[in-house]
């Protein structure tokens, strides 16, 4: 069985690896999705990806499903010029 010097230890050891994992994590961030579900004029919920995913989830209770006006989209990749063949 173990003393109580190895249990000190062991808890030192997970609560700095603990504290490691924790200070070492990135931040949250916010995230914008395309579609918004609303229930009333102050209920709502921009959290789809698609407007079907709206859709199945107003099924029922009522609602409507619409563009969600803080979506910008991803970033489009920069256009290449053709190649000319010589």
């Amino acid at each position: 069985m173990p003393g109580p010097k190895c249990l000190v230890l062991a808890a030192g050891a997970l609560a700095a690896a603990l504290v490691a994992q924790l200070s070492w994590s990135p931040p949250a961030q916010a995230r914008e999705y395309p579609w918004c579900a609303r229930y009333d004029w102050t209920t709502y919920n921009c959290g789809f990806v698609s407007f079907r995913q709206c859709l199945a989830t107003i099924q029922g209770m009522g609602g409507i499903c619409e563009p969600n006006p803080r979506y910008v989209g991803p970033a489009a990749a920069p256009r290449r010029k053709p190649r000319r063949a010589y």
